[in-house]
C-alpha cells in the first residue's frame, strides 16, 4: 500500500529535494540540482513566487516507509486570473516505476486542486515559465542542460493512463559553432540596427550591467506576456532572478540591445554549460561543489542558450539576429564549439531561426500534460 504524506517540516523537504538524487543514483545521464537553491525556491519567505502563487508538496512512502516518490501542488493566482482559469499545476514530480505510487501522488494532487476550487491539471510546471517545465519524452542518452531536467522512460505512460493527455512540446537543440561563424549573421544584425535605429549597450562587466536590469525586467514582461503559462514577474520575483542568475554572469554572452532613447527592447543572456560540473557538485556547493562550477564558467567549450527577450513592439523586426551576432563575437573570443538551447516551445520558429544556416539537431524534447478534473 502507498501512502502519501505532506511536507511540513524542514527534514521534509530535504527528503523531498533529496529524492531524485537518490532514485537516479550512478544514472550518467541525471543531473543533480543543487539542493539548497531547490528548498529556497519550495519556502515562502525566500521565494517571491509565493506572492501570487501557493504551493503543497508530497512525499509517498511503501509500506517499509520507504520514500517511493514526490510531487508538488502549486496554485499561480495571477496566471488565473490573467486567464480566467482554474488551473492548479503539478511539478516536481518523481516516482519509482510503479503505477500506484504515481495514481497515489496524483490523487492527492487532484484532491488539493478539488479543495482550491480548481477544474484542471497542467505540468509538469513550475512557479515560473522559467522553473524546468516536461516530462523527458525524446533524448534520454543526452545530457540535460543545467536547466532542463532527467527523468526515466516511464513517466510518460503512466500520466496518459491516469488520463492526462499533451499540452504542449519543449524542444532543445545542439548547435554545432563552425570554425568561421557565416558573416551573414553580422550583415544581418548591421541591417536589422540601421533600419530600426537601434544599438547594442556596450558592458564591459557586470557592474556596468546593473543599470539595465530593469529595462530587462520590463522587456521580459512584454514579450512574454502572451506566452503559455507565463504571468508578468512582480518586482520581487525579479529580484530572485536577479540573485540566482546575475553571479554566474559572463557579459561575453550578454546581448542588450536600445533603441535610440536607450530603452531596452531586447536582449539576450547565455551561460557555459554547468551540467558536468552539477554532476560533480552531486547537489551541493559546499565544500567542493563550488569549484567545480567556477571551472565551468571559466573555461567551457559548451554554452547553454538560457533566454532571449525581445519587446512585442520589436517582434519579427530581426533583432534576434543582433543577439545572436553579439552572442558570436564572445563564441569566437572564448573558442565555443557547441551551444544547446534550452527548453523551448517547439512553435518558436523566431528563435530557431536564428541557427537555419548552421549544423544544427534537435536532441531533446519534453512535454507537459493537461487533465480536466471532473467535480
Amino acid at each position: 500500500m502507498i501512502i502519501t504524506k505532506e511536507v511540513t517540516n524542514k527534514k521534509e523537504l530535504k527528503a523531498f529535494v533529496h529524492f531524485p538524487n537518490v532514485l537516479y543514483r550512478g544514472n550518467p545521464y541525471y543531473v543533480p540540482q543543487i539542493e539548497s537553491m531547490d528548498r529556497d525556491t519550495l519556502t515562502p519567505g525566500k521565494n517571491h513566487a509565493f506572492e501570487v502563487c501557493e504551493c503543497k508538496c508530497w512525499l509517498a512512502y511503501d509500506q517499509k516507509g520507504e520514500i517511493v516518490g514526490r510531487v508538488a501542488g502549486i496554485i499561480n493566482h495571477k496566471y488565473n486570473e490573467k486567464t480566467g482559469e482554474r488551473i492548479c499545476r503539478f511539478g516536481w514530480i518523481d516516482f519509482i516505476d510503479d503505477p500506484n505510487v504515481v495514481k497515489a501522488l496524483m490523487d492527492t494532487v487532484e484532491g488539493y486542486a478539488r479543495e482550491k476550487g480548481m477544474d484542471t491539471m497542467n505540468g509538469p510546471m513550475g512557479f515560473l515559465e522559467f522553473d524546468a517545465a516536461g516530462v523527458l519524452v525524446e533524448g534520454y542518452d543526452k545530457l540535460p542542460t543545467a536547466y532542463g531536467k532527467y527523468n526515466a522512460p516511464y513517466y510518460e505512460q503512466h500520466l496518459l493512463d491516469l488520463g492526462y493527455v499533451k499540452d504542449a512540446d519543449y524542444v532543445e537543440y545542439l548547435i554545432k559553432v563552425p570554425d568561421v561563424i557565416p558573416e551573414r549573421y553580422a550583415r544581418m544584425a548591421e541591417l536589422v540596427s540601421i533600419k530600426n535605429s537601434l544599438h547594442q549597450a556596450v558592458i564591459h562587466n557586470r557592474t556596468e550591467l546593473m543599470p539595465y536590469l530593469d529595462g530587462l525586467f520590463r522587456c521580459l514582461n512584454s514579450a512574454y506576456s502572451k506566452l503559455h503559462g507565463f504571468s508578468e514577474l512582480t518586482p520581487g520575483q525579479c529580484d530572485d532572478l536577479k540573485k540566482q542568475f546575475l553571479s554566474n554572469i559572463n557579459v561575453d554572452y550578454v546581448s542588450i540591445v536600445l533603441d535610440a532613447d536607450e530603452h531596452v527592447v531586447g536582449f539576450g543572456v547565455a551561460l557555459p554549460s554547468l551540467s558536468k560540473a552539477m554532476q560533480k557538485a552531486k547537489g551541493s556547493l559546499f565544500p567542493f561543489g563550488w569549484i567545480h562550477m567556477l571551472k565551468a564558467l571559466k573555461q567551457n567549450d559548451t554554452l547553454d542558450l538560457l533566454l532571449i527577450a525581445i519587446d512585442e513592439k520589436y517582434k519579427n523586426k530581426g533583432v534576434n539576429a543582433m543577439i545572436f551576432d553579439k552572442f558570436a563575437q564572445g563564441i569566437t573570443k572564448n573558442g565555443v564549439k557547441y551551444i544547446e538551447s534550452t527548453r523551448e516551445l517547439e512553435d518558436n520558429t523566431s528563435v530557431q531561426n536564428l541557427w537555419r544556416y548552421l549544423e544544427h539537431d534537435l536532441t531533446k524534447r519534453a512535454r507537459t500534460y493537461i487533465k480536466h478534473l471532473e467535480g
